[in-house]
């Protein structure tokens, strides 16, 4: 593999530095980086239209943090695109390359010394009047979150399983996320850590106002449904984070691991997921043993 795209948030000064660092590494490599065209015009060197990029690319590196990675993985979407990021900020599960050591982990992509993990993404169906016909149909890496614009309202939504009623759930929101997710939004929700590589979703209640919640696990064969009840007009679905809906009382949202999609992303050598836990959350390190 000699040919490596490259998406980068143009935002960050520093990501654009370590961009140019990285073209110049590969012209010294023999690494030619493939840019979209937004990427390109910035960096003032040659790019390819989307249609294209998507079409050549096999595996693209992404210059940022998670976040850019999250919007790379809806850039790539429905593709065979593998993802490895390059992490710039301070806290990342899935941009995992450090600046210090992106060259050494180029050269292990380039001999094809890496394993490829399929992680699964939500598919989230949103219906209104026409329960047939999905209103929204929308993929999420991380997680699908239902919450409200208004400040200190409460909702009150119904959760179904697999069409059956489960509850009615007096919270400020719910998250359904995926493995990937567990590390997001969820666990600041109190939700279980879940390694990216298993099937399963997970419902985590945002602010619950009841004892009796606690964010609960599915399998890959489930689907979760938020109703919401109700009034509130204030209510909005967002996808990653990133980009949101609005929703309607009465609206109804599905959501299961999806079937046809997946994510691809690097997995280099010597570096597993309970690693990057343990680094990334500090996780036993007031107890060494000796």
């Amino acid at each position: 593999m000699k040919d490596l795209g490259m998406i980068v948030n143009l935002r960050k000064p520093e990501a654009v530095n370590m961009a140019k660092r990285l073209l110049q590494w590969g012209k010294d490599n023999g690494c030619n980086f493939l840019l979209p065209h937004q990427e390109a015009s910035a960096l003032t060197t040659a790019g390819l239209d989307d249609e294209q990029w998507l079409k050549t690319v096999k595996l693209a590196i992404v210059i940022g943090g998670d976040g850019t990675f999250l919007r790379a993985a809806r850039y790539v979407m429905g593709t065979e695109i593998i993802l490895h990021g390059l992490n710039l900020g301070h806290l990342g599960f899935l941009a995992l390359s450090r600046p210090e050591e992106i060259e050494h982990d180029l050269k292990n992509i380039l001999e094809d010394k890496f394993e490829v993990l399929e992680r699964r993404v939500l598919k989230c169906c949103v219906y209104r009047e026409d329960r047939n016909s999905p209103l929204h149909k929308i993929y999420a890496l991380n997680d699908i979150v239902l919450s409200t614009n208004a400040i200190a309202r409460l909702l009150q939504i119904e959760i179904d399983f697999n069409e059956k009623f489960f509850c009615v759930l007096p919270a400020d929101g719910a998250i359904v996320s995926s493995p990937t997710g567990s590390t997001a939004y969820a666990l600041s929700a109190g939700g279980p850590i879940i390694p990216p590589h298993m099937d399963a979703l997970l419902l985590a209640p945002l602010c619950a106002h009841t004892l009796y919640s606690r964010p609960l696990m599915a399998s890959e064969s489930d689907t979760i449904t938020l109703i919401p009840r109700g009034a509130s007009r204030d209510l909005m679905l967002t996808q990653d984070g990133q980009l949101a809906y609005e929703i309607f009382p009465g609206d109804k949202i599905d959501i299961r691991l999806s079937r046809t999609k997946t994510i691809r992303t690097v997995n280099l050598p010597g570096r597993v997921f309970l690693d990057i836990v343990r680094e990334k959350l500090g996780w036993g390190q007031a107890f060494k043993i000796d």
